[in-house]
């Protein structure tokens, strides 16, 4: 995917999606209509009862689902669903450890496999404490993606680059997610920065949440995250046309 924006000098698009919000028959709709807008990958965030990385809107999304008993296997149902219905786009399953945990380490990316799934992306799993559940992705091919901070120095960055096999995903502000009017001015020198380490493709998100973030992310590196604004949508949206409102932000960011 990364090599293939890059053949077309664009930058990718990852959207999230928290699954099972607003409500569990809505995931499904909601991933198809972020491919038909121009996702080029999209994250597809398992509900965790306590999101401590995310701000208000992706923890009222959490807990909307939670609240609706959406697991980490319905997530695996909703990615094999979607992929029997046309789904293309790599999916990356992001979330919180305790899921993982509870499901079983070895057994989540074998099933997430199975389903069509292509990564994670554990908010709250740093490579150093991920042994077990790093080696069950590598036996099932999938991607492990660890986030760089603002604040990671330079031999963490090498350490979390020989975690991953995928890319890296640098989280623009030390804070929570959510939509911020302008990206942080320090952003171009932290993943200049990054990229000394690694060369890896970098993706950015936190923060990131209108075509002219996306466009400056572009400028610095290879992939733009976009989650709160997309939970925003669907929120603004009556219920008959959440899908179709998604899929008109989607392409509003990609062009597409």
């Amino acid at each position: 995917m990364f090599e293939r924006c890059r053949a077309e000098g664009r930058t990718a698009f990852m959207p999230y999606v928290t699954a099972g919000y607003p409500g569990a028959s809505e995931t499904v709709p909601l991933l198809l209509a972020l491919e038909a807008g121009g996702a080029d990958a999209i994250e597809l965030g398992v509900p965790f009862s306590d999101p401590m990385a995310d701000g208000a809107t992706i923890q009222h999304a959490n807990y909307v689902a939670v609240e609706q008993g959406v697991s980490l296997a319905d997530c695996l149902g909703f990615v094999r669903e979607a992929r029997a219905r046309g789904l293309e786009a790599p999916v990356i399953l992001m979330g919180y450890y305790n899921p993982i945990l509870a499901y079983g380490e070895e057994r989540a990316p074998r099933d997430a496999a199975a389903a069509g799934a292509d990564g994670f992306i554990v908010v709250d799993l740093p490579p150093e404490e991920a042994g077990s559940f790093l080696a069950a992705c590598r036996g099932a091919d999938m991607s492990f993606v660890p986030l760089v901070a603002p604040t990671t120095t330079g031999a963490r960055v090498e350490k979390l680059a020989a975690a991953a096999d995928a890319f890296l995903y640098c989280v623009s502000v030390l804070g929570t997610t959510g939509q911020r009017s302008e990206l942080p001015p320090e952003l171009p020198e932290f993943i200049a920065r990054v990229r000394e380490h690694t060369n890896l493709p970098l993706a950015v998100g936190f923060g990131v949440s209108t075509r002219e973030h996306v466009e400056a992310v572009g400028r610095i590196a290879d992939a733009a995250v976009i989650g709160s604004a997309i939970i925003a949508a669907i929120d603004a949206a009556d219920e008959a046309h959440r899908a179709q409102r998604v899929r008109e932000l989607v392409e509003s960011v990609t062009g597409h």
